[in-house]
């Protein structure tokens, strides 16, 4: 296990230098700070002074941002405000647009604004400034989805090299807190589901799927487990192992930045970078993932690795259940949806009586999060890199993952079960 817990142990380093070619062709060494502040020059001399002031305070605004005046027809509903379910998009007196807290990242406004006013939040800046000032441990934390975005060739060591390069203490792949929220949802339905009426919505992952039952379909928030997303417990487990530690997390999602703001989440996650940022990153820091050395550490089961994808969170349920109550009366029934309308037609199909399933999984974008709105490949290609790094896997489910029955205890968790009990690490309260 010594590898593994080098992850949350490990000795701070910190390399400052990256080897670059200079104009007469020979080697120089540029300090890091060199090449941040080039970034930063690069990214923001053409903002203006409140498109400079959201790239270096993001949490500041809301995590979708109007950049410019809009020319809208004043007359009709724009078609940003329209494409928003969770009803974030005001039109004031004035006549101009707003958006107010109750985003959550969807970005169905972004692809809905014909004038391409409307971009994701970004937290590029404000996380490099703490890979490079901050005297704490700085973590990286990779979805699940990460495999195959930076290049095909790139390996989890190869890229656990490239964050290392930077200056991030370590790499740890979210996926091994998929195992443990697995294990947790899995007790839940045990726990839960009793007659052939009881149901489960799954509560991990998507926050838009959650988003959409709070705001929209609250009658069925007894139906969802209090379980935080994999990406939340991942950094509460750092913050504990590591007090003060600096918690950044990498994937394809927009909403994960709503997410970590949320009021019973905040503390967690201190940046989110999508996978189009850290591609910028490694651009401007001359940095090719692919040529890095490959520092195997992998630690996740096949269930915590297939979150990526749409119908994974349900088929690592279902297989964790299955061993772990073998003997249930009640078998888990599962039902998937993507997309936010096909997630409707789901939700609206069960409150007709036309479920049709005990376990239901939604993800608001298509394909899952390997069609997330800011990854680097398509989603196609995107599930089988992602149900390939599964098959290779060297467990089936977090039960016979010693990694995760070793953090556990690390946790204070003498079995599994005491998760059911847990108030702390991986439950929130809706």
């Amino acid at each position: 296990f010594r590898s593994f817990f080098r992850s949350f142990f490990g000795k701070r380093i910190r390399k400052p230098f990256f080897w670059n070619n200079n104009r007469k062709g020979g080697m120089v060494m540029t300090p890091l700070r060199e090449l941040y502040e080039e970034f930063v020059r690069e990214k923001t001399k053409n903002a203006s002074q409140s498109e400079l002031d959201c790239l270096l305070h993001p949490r500041k605004y809301p995590v979708v941002w109007k950049v410019g005046d809009c020319s809208c027809d004043p007359g009709k509903t724009p078609e940003c405000q329209a494409s928003c379910l969770f009803n974030a998009i005001k039109i004031g007196s004035d006549g101009k647009l707003s958006i107010n807290e109750d985003c959550v990242g969807c970005s169905a406004c972004i692809d809905a604004c014909q004038a391409k006013k409307l971009v994701a939040s970004k937290d590029i800046l404000p996380a490099m400034k703490a890979v490079l000032e901050s005297d704490q441990m700085v973590y990286a934390l990779v979805a699940p989805a990460f495999i195959g975005q930076f290049s095909p060739q790139v390996t989890p060591g190869m890229l656990r090299s490239a964050f290392r390069r930077i200056g991030f203490d370590g790499m740890v792949e979210v996926a091994i807190f998929a195992d443990i929220l697995t294990l947790k949802e899995a007790l839940e339905f045990d726990r839960n589901i009793k007659t052939e009426s009881d149901f489960q919505l799954t509560s991990c992952c998507c926050p838009m799927w959650i988003g959409m039952i709070r705001k929209i379909y609250h009658q069925l928030m007894p139906h969802v487990p209090g379980a935080v997303s994999p990406m939340i417990a991942c950094g509460r487990t750092i913050k504990k192992l590591h007090p003060g530690a600096v918690t950044i997390f990498v994937g394809p999602c927009i909403a994960k930045k709503a997410e970590a703001r949320e009021k019973d989440l905040q503390g967690a996650i201190d940046y989110v970078l999508t996978f189009e940022e850290m591609q910028d990153i490694f651009d401007a820091l001359r940095i090719k993932p692919e040529s890095m050395r490959d520092r195997k550490r992998e630690h996740s089961s096949k269930a915590g690795r297939i979150y990526a994808r749409t119908g994974g969170v349900s088929q690592a349920v279902q297989s964790t259940l299955e061993k772990l109550a073998p003997e249930k009366s009640m078998k888990i029934k599962t039902r998937q949806a993507d997309g936010v309308p096909a997630c409707k037609e789901m939700i609206d199909s069960l409150l007709e009586g036309r479920g049709g399933a005990n376990f239901f999984e939604g993800m608001g974008c298509v394909g899952g999060c390997v069609g997330g709105p800011k990854r680097v490949i398509n989603q196609e290609l995107g599930r089988k890199t992602v149900d390939a790094y599964g098959e290779k896997a060297r467990f089936e489910t977090p039960l016979e993952n010693p990694y995760v029955l070793e953090l556990l205890k690390r946790l204070g968790f003498d079995t599994v079960e005491e998760l059911l009990s847990d108030q702390e690490l991986f439950t929130r309260s809706f």
